[in-house]
């Protein structure tokens, strides 16, 4: 796993972390709330992300952990939290799209989400295949 993947996951899984509980003692300035932030569905809509952001950092980590103990299902976990990070992105982006609310405070981490572990996935995809020997042919 490149340094800078680490890097990613480290980053990322921390700050998903941090926003919630964050969210959660209300502690982000009204002047940097999404639009509607008082409707209750929005706020609704907004925690229906815990479980999913949840889960991402706790694949993240475990990536990590597995990397470091040189554990070959790192790749596996790494897959799993970076599929689900792109995911994140990209309900939260469709969302606003559908809402046709395009504040770039919400929108650039969201990009962000969604963009950057597509590279990474292609990466391990890439690096897998090449690892793994071909299987003997058995003729019948």
């Amino acid at each position: 796993m490149s340094k800078t993947l680490r890097i990613l996951f480290l980053g990322t899984d921390f700050f998903f972390i941090l926003y919630w509980l964050v969210t959660f003692f209300h502690l982000i300035p009204e002047e940097y709330l999404y639009q509607d932030y008082q409707n209750e569905l929005l706020v609704i809509w907004n925690w229906s992300f815990f479980p999913l952001d949840i889960l991402i950092s706790v694949t993240g980590f475990i990536t990590l952990y597995l990397f470091k103990i040189k554990n070959e299902k790192w790749r596996a976990f790494a897959l799993l939290s970076l599929t689900l990070t792109s995911c994140s992105g990209l309900q939260a982006l469709a969302f606003w799209t559908i809402k046709l609310d395009f504040d770039l405070m919400w929108w650039i981490p969201n990009l962000f989400l969604l963009l950057y572990p597509l590279y990474f996935i292609s990466k391990l995809i890439t690096s897998k295949q090449q690892n793994v020997p071909l299987q003997a042919k058995h003729n019948h």
